[in-house]
């Protein structure tokens, strides 16, 4: 009887898939990285270090229902161990340093790409989310499945 399942499909995006304007995805991601309301690209993302406002002073967008959870962590991980491990093995293959030089060196590099690199990814996971119409940014309520 497999013929006879209904999946409904879940579609993010714009007008070509759901009916809804398209918004411009670079543009929003880019605002969030910068710190900025995806929506104007004028307000304010961020009231905190990675707490994000809950709606836009310049064009009341509504930021609170945003859902970037741990992805935005997981991606500076990602990013971090790239240029850290990567730099390490350059720098290792070239050069004779102890255990204690390379500690001094990719210990303090590590903490601080991944400080720095932290607001600028959540923002991005956030305008990407708004882009998308994902998570209460289009207009409908988040719902959880319940199987």
């Amino acid at each position: 009887m497999p013929g006879d399942l209904q999946v409904e499909e879940q579609v993010f995006g714009g007008e070509h898939h759901s009916g809804r304007v398209a918004r411009p995805l670079w543009t929003a991601m880019k605002r969030g990285m910068l710190g900025r309301c995806p929506h104007c690209g004028k307000g304010k993302l961020f009231g905190a270090f990675v707490k994000p406002v809950d709606k836009c002073e310049v064009c009341g967008e509504e930021l609170h229902h945003h859902r970037a959870d741990d992805l935005p962590a997981y991606l500076v991980i990602v990013i971090v161990g790239h240029i850290v491990v990567g730099s390490f093995m350059a720098v290792q293959a070239t050069t004779t340093l102890s255990t204690l030089q390379h500690a001094l060196i990719w210990v303090p590099l590590t903490i601080i790409l991944a400080l720095v690199l932290l607001q600028p990814v959540k923002g991005a996971v956030i305008g990407l989310q708004w882009a998308l119409y994902m998570h209460g940014f289009g207009d409908e309520k988040d719902e959880f499945e319940s199987n």
